[in-house]
């Protein structure tokens, strides 16, 4: 077994120090390999976690002399003569980072996500783990390991270990409901005024929902760890067996627009104990913690999950279809929002998020596996309903992925998705992943005549800003200057304005907080002022209304609906027309 032991001596300072020993073999021909994951499932992105690490020691634990290493990268040290030691490795490790995949050390907790902060021997990422914690008198644990003595985990593996975030703290809040038989558990930090009957009522409903489409669960618990703060914030990272919500202010909780989002990403990360925990790509089987794990599947994992996470909240009758519809057309503006869907496929996207997935990057170079990943299961599901008259549905798909390799442990391929999507519909679909998954299709006439089918529509409206309607470009306010950050291609703005140019005047007009109506009179052109790298320039702006961020994508029920179309409706979100 491979020990961890982790304590602190000042919060005040973030360090935690790490211990992590081991028995090497007498007969142990190669030098002893330590690495230190070089990024987290759930993120697709190498994120360094070397560098919070402080004063790295390599010693015999038996004699304490310290034992001779070398770093080999960034993130990776070799300790040549350590056969027949019980070696023991010392470091600090700085927790100072509050979301959701993140560690936080102060008077008033540990929080750890141990996948940034615990070294892995190499070649031996399957030995069973144990981890304790040197914790003051009065505080208790959240974490979804067993807990074998008090303050000690126990894992099967490192990947069971570091897949299992924790938080120590004397002020923990924990409830608790059953769902399928099951106990679910829901830990909170923070000072909130919860109202913990509506809360526990909600969560059973969605859990109950998603059990009963996978007709199990992968896992015998599931423990919500739940850091509700004081500022305004919203993240959440799936596990094993558990997730981190972070979010905030505590104080609004409760609140209409914040309880959405708690549902929303809740019902979400428990999605993912199915989708990528369980049924993980062939690539991820098992995860190499030392470099990129390139997958071409990111629109299953991330898009499907985004589709599931509201839709099942509107199945469950945890919200109504208004409420759906709502989080639906907030997908539909970040998509329609952006013009990379024309440059790159999803496939390439989720190849992508390694690269720069996570940031907004070049102007129109990309596409969000899951914003369009989402759009794009909403068509599969409802064309599959459409074809076999809701006999069969995207919950077929995902039914026969965890039975084929979710409960197996085989990683699935694209072409194990494609094919399943097949047998399930009876016929080749290949039109739909050409269009959508490889290829850059525009997705409004498919998505449009799919939602006809279930009673509702695709409205189109226009933008109610001048400069982003009607010549296609935005602006932002920094220090009383307004800025250009954004041009759509192909707009007026396109032949006239560059990203950064500051807008000084319309017509001679000065511009301070005032640029929407300056340029929404009935000119055919303006002459616009701008300073572009301190250059004062005068170009004309030509009037083109939905020529730029122009349309509104909106999905509503159909003032009138035939009796297939009501159907539709009821057997796809499960409440009447």
């Amino acid at each position: 077994m491979i020990h961890y032991h982790i304590s602190y001596e000042n919060p005040l300072t973030f360090y935690l120090q790490i211990q992590l020993t081991l028995d090497v073999a007498a007969d142990a021909a190669a030098p002893l390999e330590l690495q230190l994951p070089a990024w987290r499932p759930g993120r697709y992105e190498l994120q360094n976690f070397a560098q919070k690490l402080q004063k790295v020691v390599v010693e015999d634990a038996a004699t304490n002399q310290p034992l001779p290493y070398r770093k080999l990268t960034k993130d990776r040290w070799e300790v040549p003569n350590a056969a027949g030691r019980t070696v023991r490795v010392r470091y600090n490790f700085y927790a100072h980072q509050m979301d959701a995949g993140g560690s936080w050390l102060d008077e008033t907790q540990l929080y750890l996500n141990p996948v940034q902060a615990l070294m892995y021997a190499e070649g031996r990422q399957l030995e069973a783990c144990e981890l304790t914690l040197a914790l003051p008198e009065g505080w208790q644990i959240a974490c979804g390991l067993p807990q074998t003595a008090p303050n000690t985990l126990s894992a099967q593996d490192f990947d069971h270990l570091v897949d299992s975030p924790l938080i120590a703290s004397p002020t923990l809040v924990h409830q608790e409901y059953e769902a399928g038989g099951l106990p679910f558990h829901v830990w909170v930090q923070g000072e909130a005024p919860l109202d913990w009957p509506r809360l526990l009522a909600d969560f059973k409903a969605f859990s109950e929902e998603q059990l009963t489409l996978f007709g199990g669960l992968p896992v015998a618990d599931y423990h919500f760890l739940n850091q509700f703060l004081p500022y305004k914030h919203y993240h959440g990272v799936e596990h094993n067996n558990s997730t981190v919500i972070t979010l905030g202010p505590a104080e609004l909780i409760m609140s209409e627009g914040l309880y959405k989002e708690l549902l929303g990403v809740s019902c979400h990360e428990l999605f993912h104990t199915w989708n990528i925990k369980s049924i993980r790509p062939a690539e991820m089987q098992p995860y190499d913690y030392s470099r990129e794990n390139y997958f071409r599947t990111c629109f299953i994992a991330e898009g499907i999950t985004t589709y599931y996470g509201e839709y099942l909240l509107a199945r469950s009758h945890v919200h109504t279809p208004e409420q759906y519809f709502e989080e639906l057309n907030a997908v539909l503006r970040k998509h329609f929002d952006d013009a990379g869907s024309e440059n790159l496929s999803l496939a390439d996207a989720s190849m992508d998020l390694w690269l720069d997935g996570y940031k907004p990057g070049v102007p129109d170079r990309k596409v969000s596996v899951y914003h369009k990943g989402a759009l794009a299961a909403l068509i599969l599901d409802l064309t599959l309903r459409q074809l076999s008259g809701h006999a069969r549905s995207l919950d077929d798909v995902m039914r026969r992925l965890y039975e084929e390799f979710g409960k197996t442990g085989i990683g699935y391929t694209e072409a194990d998705y494609i094919r399943i999507v097949n047998e399930v519909v009876g016929r080749d679909m290949h039109a739909y992943f050409d269009k959508f998954i490889y290829g850059v299709a525009p997705l409004t006439e498919s998505l449009a005549k799919v939602l006809h089918t279930v009673g509702c529509q695709l409205l189109v409206g226009e933008n109610a800003s001048a400069s982003e309607g009607i010549f296609g470009f935005r602006t932002v306010v920094k220090n009383e200057r307004t800025e250009v950050t954004a041009i759509w291609p192909g707009s007026p703005a396109a032949v006239a304005l560059t990203v950064d140019d500051e807008i000084v005047a319309v017509n001679g007009r000065r511009v301070d907080m005032n640029l929407q109506s300056l340029l929404s009179g009935s000119a055919a052109q303006y002459e616009v002022s701008v300073f572009r790298q301190n250059r004062l320039l005068t170009v004309m702006l030509t009037a083109m209304p939905g020529a730029g961020f122009g349309q509104r994508y909106i999905i509503d029920k159909l003032e009138t609906a035939d009796t297939a179309q009501q159907q539709g409706f009821q057997q796809w979100l499960g409440w009447e027309f």
